[in-house]
């Protein structure tokens, strides 16, 4: 089963996707739409190109685990995209994965400059790789 890994974000959503199997998140993109029609019709067109079976989206949730106007966004957006697509999705707690994602990118040796362009994406594969990670092995 392939799944679509999301980093939902003001500015940008980075995108990742795993293999046929569900064990590996590869980092895809990031899309910079402004226009959240436009963002939803961006995503659902990457889904359809990779054949993916589910949405995986970033929940940001709190430090203390509570929610807020973000998580409430990103839930209005994944609903969108499950009707606009068709799939299912899962909220996928995504505490610290952009840290995680700045971390990574710094230790690979990549520059600020270069890092900004790429830390959604590695976030998106942080978030979706902690999902097939604990699910691997399970049925779907």
């Amino acid at each position: 089963m392939k799944f679509l890994g999301l980093d939902y974000g003001e500015a940008r959503i980075g995108l990742a996707v795993s293999d046929a199997l569900g064990i590996v998140a590869t980092p895809l993109e990031t899309v910079s739409e402004k226009d959240r029609n436009k963002q939803l019709e961006a995503v659902a067109a990457v889904a359809r190109e990779n054949r993916v079976e589910k949405l995986v989206v970033g929940h940001p949730k709190r430090m203390d685990g509570s929610l807020g106007h973000r998580a409430e966004y990103t839930e209005a957006f994944a609903k969108d995209l499950s009707d606009l697509t068709g799939l299912p999705f899962e909220l996928w707690d995504e505490r610290l994965s952009s840290t995680e994602a700045h971390r990574v990118l710094e230790a690979g040796g990549v520059s600020g400059k270069k890092r900004k362009t790429k830390v959604d994406k590695i976030a998106a594969v942080i978030i979706l790789q902690g999902y097939l990670d604990l699910h691997t092995g399970e049925p779907m």
